[in-house]
């Protein structure tokens, strides 16, 4: 019906005035999201695009002058959030306005591509290649809990683990890409431990205790992943290391049954059901006889079925109360 049919309606009496003032204004609806997006992908691809340019035209520029260039722009942007922050808060505090935390985002990342520019080319840091990603890390902590920014604090963390990774493990293991480097695994494991316990931290002491998702989403998929890699690598301990992915995996699903969070229910039974299907796979396989080879098939589909099941039944017990 149009709005003319209505409005005869209305005049016989047939509808209530009502429902034509509903019909004459319809409902608005939010472009939050798609704003916050679309600025988003405007930060990524201005600084991309200040990344190709300076690449294809680096002869006829210079390096002093591009790097004048994004120092200025980077005080800028950091100049901006300091007049404009709100007073600082341990609790979340919220943008002034819809622009802020972009201009700190852009602020942080052209921080990150002046460091890195200044080493790839006056190798101002020598050899020392760690203290080339500790004081950038040091930085984008600080303006993560400065500004209450959460994009930020994934960039800090991306950097301590590129910071704990060039410390501890040797330079050629990453050079030469050695990833199944002893040495390497272990680091993750040590630093899965020290996101996890930071997120734990986060929320007892109520210090920006809405940066504890992001610790913990880092901490456990780092934490899984060492603990998978160690128990592909290590042949003659696998099941020892399966031991331990089943330990942090039970400790994970019960804080995470805790929370209400399915996310991370969700993750840690299939990062479990990995390790747990290539030790069946490897028992099986051990003889490499043809029955072997049908039990494994029988077990993918069966145990398949079971965690769908299981995850499908979760997910209803969970869904008015998930957290995330």
């Amino acid at each position: 019906m149009n709005v003319q049919l209505f409005e005869k309606l209305s005049e016989e009496g047939l509808i209530s005035p009502g429902s034509l003032q509903k019909v004459k204004t319809p409902g608005l609806f939010s472009l939050h999201w798609e704003l916050k997006t679309l600025l988003y992908l405007g930060v990524l691809l201005l600084s991309g695009g200040l990344g190709i340019l300076i690449y294809k035209n680096i002869d006829t520029i210079g390096h002093q002058a591009i790097l004048f260039a994004i120092a200025a722009v980077c005080l800028g942007c950091f100049y901006y959030a300091k007049r404009h922050k709100p007073a600082f808060s341990w609790n979340k505090t919220l943008s002034p306005n819809g622009f802020f935390d972009y201009i700190v985002l852009l602020g942080c990342l052209l921080f990150v591509t002046f460091i890195t520019y200044m080493q790839a080319q006056y190798n101002v840091f020598g050899t020392r290649y760690g203290l080339a990603a500790f004081f950038p890390m040091i930085v984008l902590f600080f303006s993560a809990y400065y500004f209450d920014h959460i994009g930020v604090l994934s960039l800090a963390i991306t950097n301590f683990a590129a910071w704990l990774g060039v410390s501890i493990t040797p330079y050629h293991i990453f050079s030469q890409n050695d990833f199944s480097s002893h040495r390497l695994i272990y680091t993750g494991l040590l630093l899965g431990v020290i996101l996890i316990a930071a997120g734990l931290l986060s929320t007892k002491r109520n210090i920006k205790q809405h940066f504890s998702f992001t610790y913990h989403n880092f901490g456990v998929h780092i934490l899984f992943i060492a603990l998978l890699s160690a128990l592909f690598v290590f042949d003659a301990t696998y099941f020892l290391w399966f031991l331990l992915l089943a330990g942090v995996a039970t400790a994970i699903y019960f804080m995470a049954l805790k929370n209400r969070s399915f996310y991370f229910l969700l993750i840690t039974i299939l990062y479990a059901y990995v390790g747990l299907s290539y030790v069946v796979v490897w028992l099986l396989l051990t003889n490499s006889s043809i029955e072997g080879i049908y039990l494994g098939l029988f077990y993918f589909i069966g145990s398949g079925i079971g965690v769908a099941v299981f995850l499908v039944n979760l997910n209803k017990k969970l869904k008015h109360h998930d957290s995330l």
